[in-house]
This record gives structure tokens, C-alpha cells and sequence, in this order.
């Protein structure tokens, strides 16, 4: 598969400083040739900036969105709120309740609201889930995915016989 050109993930996190943690993301999708764009706005101070993002990314082509956040991290589901696009949220490490608010405000959507959250700085697995969700779509991409997997499991075989089992 080529990469692609025109971005297909949108990751979003409501601060620069939560980019440590989300260009794991990017670097997921950039595995699998999959272009994504990433942003700083944030749910509570440019609530409209969030509005317009949400409302115009299928139509600039996007097809999911990662959103990150720390604290209240509403993020993600203000995102999902806006869009029929699959949103996968990621809690992101804050100090007060070390991700656990983030969390949980992201796992506790309102019926009809879905956000697939991942664990607490795993911006990794966003990627990754991102990936398998265009795969869907794209025999190719599952593929590669599917050899992903197999590396994985190679790899644990691996340490496993290192260690004698």
C-alpha cells in the first residue's frame, strides 16, 4: 500500500503540551502509510474551532479522529458529538488524577455518543485502531495489518524462548 497523501486520520489534543503522548499515534498510522494531521484546539477555551473541525472533517476527508486530553478531556466525545466519524479517545497522563479523570469522562459517554477509548497514555493503540478501522475498507491495509500481528506474536514467541519456555 502507497502512503497516502491527503491526511485520513485527524488527532487532536486540547493542549501541545499532550503531543508527547498523541505523535505516538501518528507514528502508528505512519507505519501503514496512513497521513494523518494533527491539531491543538481545545473543547473549552475555542469551542467553535472544535465545532467547525468536527462538522467539516468527513467532507475534507477524513475518516476517524483520535482526540487526547487530560483533566475533563471532553475532547473526544464534543468531537463525537459533531461527526458520524469513528472517535477514538485518548486519556492522557495529567497530575492531579494521573489519566483516571480523563478516563473516565472519555469511557462514560451518553448512549448514543460513542467514543472507543483506549488506556491511559496509549496514544499507541489509538493509531493502531485507527489503522484497523480504514483496514476494513482496504484489503491491502488489513493485510499488512494482519502481518503486524503475526510480528507481534513472533516477537513473544521469541522472548519466551529466550527465557527457556
Amino acid at each position: 500500500m502507497s502512503k497516502t497523501e491527503k491526511p485520513l486520520v485527524g488527532i487532536l489534543m486540547g493542549s501541545d503540551t499532550d503531543w508527547p503522548t498523541m505523535k505516538l499515534a501518528a507514528e502508528a498510522c505512519g507505519e501503514f502509510g496512513i497521513a494523518t494531521e494533527a491539531r491543538v484546539m481545545s473543547a473549552h477555551r475555542t469551542p467553535e474551532d472544535v465545532a467547525e473541525y468536527a462538522r467539516t472533517a468527513q467532507g475534507r476527508g477524513l475518516r476517524v479522529v483520535i482526540g487526547g486530553g487530560g483533566g475533563a478531556a471532553h475532547l473526544a466525545g464534543v468531537v463525537a458529538a459533531l461527526t458520524a466519524l469513528p472517535v477514538i479517545g485518548v486519556p492522557v497522563e495529567s497530575r492531579a488524577l494521573r489519566g483516571l479523570d480523563s478516563l473516565l469522562s472519555m469511557v462514560q459517554m451518553p448512549a448514543g455518543v460513542p467514543v472507543a477509548t483506549v488506556g491511559i497514555g496509549a496514544a499507541r493503540n489509538a493509531g493502531l485502531l485507527a489503522v484497523q478501522i480504514l483496514a476494513v475498507g482496504d484489503g491491502k491495509l488489513l493485510a499488512r495489518f494482519g502481518e503486524f500481528k503475526k510480528r507481534l506474536a513472533e516477537e513473544s514467541r521469541a522472548k519466551d524462548a529466550k527465557l527457556g519456555g
